[in-house]
């Protein structure tokens, strides 16, 4: 079994003291910038923050320029969002004239930066979401403010979700995308992350969420620079409070084991009455190992989801399969 990169060890480290301040929760001076949501303003959770200045304190994260990625699998691009220009990586161009579906994908711990994503990882642990690139899918991670070494603040789960959207515009203008078959998806942070941005925007395709919370306050003050005492900023970024809203098909996956937040999965299904959004505890896995098999399945449904409309589905033997003895 190839042994896991450093980096993806010290992000393990991090989604591992993250998941037990959330699981915590479960039991148990400022400025104030305004920012402006460029999603549709009609649209449930996008309408209740706008106009909202909410107010943020010093992050607890360091800034750390983006690595160069492999040039035969990535390049290093910009995007355009209201801080100002962001970097990504986006699979390179091989040069076919073919389009292809395409996915963006927001890494857990900090999930504001990117880091060396191309890097193999453990079947049993690989948040490098390789399953896609894999496939022959266009991935694309997206910096987000305040993020790396990036202009703008870290507004924890707030303003990301402009930065998200602003990337998904600027990966439909790719010459070796469909621009009609864009899908999100995220870990951890990054699942809490794009739960947020299918309630602001029906933008993308589907949308997948792996271990996402239903309240952001189980996050604590390292990944919440804003007050967590001030109600109406928690529940501006709270799943649990917005699902209503979701328009396109959304995903939402867990593992059952005791590693995660398949608390947070239960409450959020026990509480959804929308169609759009389906939840699944995944029998046998835990909050990282359900990631390598369920996003090779979902990259094979991806490649076969070609009509004018989403068809994705999944059933919980499917996904429960692999983790089967």
């Amino acid at each position: 079994m190839t042994s896991a990169p450093s980096n993806v060890i010290v992000l393990c480290l991090s989604t591992l003291l993250l998941l037990s301040s959330c699981a915590e929760q479960e039991q148990a001076t400022q400025d104030k910038p305004v920012t402006v949501i460029r999603a549709d303003r009609n649209h449930g959770l996008t309408q209740a923050r706008d106009g909202f200045a909410t107010s943020l304190r010093p992050s607890a994260f360091g800034s750390e320029d983006v690595p160069p990625p492999p040039a035969e699998l990535f390049q290093l691009v910009h995007y355009e969002s209201s801080p100002g220009q962001l970097p990504a990586y986006i699979t390179t161009d091989p040069q076919d004239g073919k389009k292809r579906p395409a996915i963006v994908w927001i890494t857990g711990g900090d999930c504001n930066s990117i880091g060396e994503v191309w890097e193999d990882a453990p079947e049993e642990n690989d948040q490098t979401a390789a399953a896609y690139r894999k496939a022959g899918i266009v991935m694309m991670f997206p910096s987000l403010r305040g993020g790396n070494a990036n202009p703008g603040r870290r507004e924890g789960f707030f303003g990301e979700v402009e930065d998200i959207l602003a990337a998904a515009e600027f990966l439909s203008r790719q010459p070796h995308v469909d621009g009609g078959r864009i899908y999100l998806g995220g870990h951890s942070t990054g699942g809490t992350l794009a739960l947020l941005v299918a309630e602001c925007s029906p933008r993308f395709r589907a949308v997948f969420s792996f271990g996402p919370v239903d309240d952001i306050a189980g996050y604590g003050d390292q990944y919440c620079p804003f007050d967590l005492n001030n109600a109406r900023e928690v529940k501006l970024r709270s799943p649990l409070r917005w699902l209503q809203w979701i328009a396109c098909r959304t995903f939402v996956f867990e593992g059952d084991g005791e590693v995660g937040n398949i608390a947070s999965l239960r409450q959020m299904k026990n509480a959804n009455a929308n169609a759009w959004v389906q939840f699944f505890p995944v029998e046998g896995a835990d909050h990282f190992s359900a990631l390598a098999p369920t996003n090779q399945l979902i990259a094979k449904k991806i490649l076969s989801d070609k009509g004018s409309a989403c068809a994705i589905s999944f059933t919980d033997d499917e996904l429960s399969r692999p983790f089967k003895r």
